[in-house]
């Protein structure tokens, strides 16, 4: 067996995982049995050199690691991809531009793996006119947005006004319409501003016109300073003729008695708040049997209990909300 010839012949058939091999060795190692022929052995059962054995051994032993060390899996980005689309699906183009951006740059090849790879689990390369179409409206949005918000300036400065309108009846909206100038209660502009309705707005006020319709219930959502709230005073700027709006703010640690006492202060009902719950609800429940949107703003901080006790006023028969 000390013959090449021989020696692969006997192990010709032999294929043993790493794990497995090093598993082995380990044991032996243990035992104060191994031997630098156990090495080699394994180096040909394992179908590597001699001295991979040893580095496995080594890493087996340092980090307790019997697998090959799991390497970084590159991502491209949706910027990535849409400046790869702008190239026509020019890998190089893309490796060009990264490079001109700075930062840590992945070889040629790797980007080249990393795109293939996407390819085929099913990533569709945008067409150039599309990715071209695309950020020329997005574009076009922005500066319509631009502009709609541009008001005269003073000292470089623009001068806000918070805009007042005439208070109507208690719950109603304070102004039936937007003015000549786009104005809408609760909405502050800066001077010579316009509100724009944009599709965003003109979903919420679909939204909020069919859950009026139905006495529904809707939940807008999203993230910080997208004008939330705004759209939803442009979507209940013309409520229909006998319908009033009310908005409650939620309170600071809202508990079911602080928003009882937040509801009842928004309906502005006559008198002293009830000293008794039961008398607060039949209280609300009288004032809310006339349709009504009731607006709930930084619902996200309301409890379970606090949205239980809304969804009683909802449930209740006598109630006709939104």
């Amino acid at each position: 067996m000390g013959e090449p010839g021989a020696w692969g012949e006997v192990t010709a058939g032999l294929k043993v995982s790493r794990p497995v091999l090093v598993a082995r060795l380990l044991e032996l190692e243990a035992a104060g049995a191994l031997t630098t022929a156990h090495v080699r052995a394994g180096a040909q059962v394992g179908g590597v050199n001699v001295r991979t054995v040893w580095r496995w051994l080594e890493a087996a032993r340092t980090e307790g690691r019997v697998e090959h060390r799991p390497r970084a899996r590159l991502e491209l980005s949706d910027q990535a991809w849409e400046v790869l689309a702008q190239a026509g699906g020019n890998v190089a183009a893309l490796h060009r531009h990264l490079k001109a951006a700075g930062g840590d740059v992945p070889s040629l090849a790797s980007l080249h793996r990393a795109v293939r790879r996407d390819l085929e689990a099913g990533r569709v390369l945008p067409d150039r006119a599309v990715v071209r179409r695309e950020r020329e409206e997005q574009q076009t949005r922005q500066a319509l947005a631009d502009l709609a918000l541009a008001g005269p300036s003073e000292g470089g400065a623009a001068k806000v006004a918070a805009l007042r309108l005439p208070p109507s009846e208690p719950g109603a909206v304070a102004g039936s319409s937007a003015g000549e100038s786009g104005a809408v209660a609760g909405v502050a502009l800066p001077a010579g501003a316009r509100l724009v309705r944009t599709s965003s707005v003109r979903a919420v006020g679909e939204a909020v016109g069919q859950a009026m319709a139905t006495q529904g219930a809707v939940c807008l959502f999203g993230d910080p300073g997208r004008g939330k709230t705004a759209a939803v005073r442009m979507a209940l700027s013309e409520v229909p003729p006998g319908w009033k709006v009310t908005w409650v703010p939620v309170p600071v640690r809202p508990s079911v008695v602080g928003m009882r006492r937040a509801v009842f202060d928004a309906l502005a009902l006559a008198g002293r708040f009830p000293h008794t719950s039961a008398l607060a609800d039949a209280a609300v429940a009288e004032a809310l049997s006339e349709a009504r949107v009731l607006v709930v703003d930084e619902a996200q901080r309301l409890p379970v209990p606090c949205l239980e006790y809304l969804q009683s006023l909802w449930d209740h028969p006598d109630t006709r909300i939104t």
